[in-house]
């Protein structure tokens, strides 16, 4: 048992983070769920990294191992909302990023019409708007059941862009002056300078 002041590390890093193709999925994924950084991403990676090993070592083990540790493993995704009734180890290696994805808190209120964007439904948990069966959760990475997802509800929101910033004005284009303004006074005509003394 580690110290309890020092969390356990919850995620790793991609072995090769500089290749293109892999910079250009994680920019995609990033903007369409709306995560904070990468890092939130590679939480979700590890996770599901998790799940396959575990998989994978139930394929490779005895008879009565499988019996016993299988049922456990896909009952478990099953509550998640991951997998299934009648799947498999086999799906459970199929599974890809985007299905754990879309089980985050953040995701179903986007889903389900709450919020207008995966940034606003992440303002909405982080503000404290958003209950499961009654109960406050301001984690965006929450990982909502099948049980929750009906439980899902917005509290102290009268409006979907309530809690959104107001636009910001455009700058003024250089144009006319407004027909409001007050009109100008017209200059006075310059006087005559006075004649010269013994002039007609």
């Amino acid at each position: 048992m580690g110290d309890p002041k020092k969390a356990r590390k919850q995620f790793s890093r991609p072995r090769s983070p500089w290749r293109s193709d892999q910079l250009a999925q994680e920019l995609y994924l990033l903007g369409s769920y709306g995560l904070r950084n990468k890092r939130e991403l590679w939480k979700t990676q590890t996770q599901l990294s998790s799940y396959r090993k575990q998989a994978r070592r139930l394929l490779a083990a005895t008879a009565e191992v499988r019996a016993r540790e299988e049922k456990k493993l896909l009952e478990s995704l099953r509550r998640k909302g991951l997998v299934s009734e009648s799947a498999t180890l086999d799906d459970i290696l199929s599974l890809d990023i985007e299905d754990v994805l879309s089980r985050r808190l953040q995701t179903m209120i986007f889903k389900k019409g709450m919020a207008i964007s995966p940034l606003h439904a992440r303002q909405l948990i982080v503000h404290r708007h958003v209950t499961i069966s009654g109960r406050r959760i301001d984690m965006p990475s929450y990982t909502v059941s099948r049980v929750e997802e009906n439980a899902i509800a917005l509290v102290g929101v009268k409006d979907l862009s309530a809690l959104q910033e107001p636009p910001r004005p455009r700058e003024e284009q250089a144009g006319p002056a407004p027909q409001n303004q007050a009109p100008q006074q017209p200059e006075a005509p310059a006087t005559e300078p006075p004649g010269k003394p013994g002039g007609p």
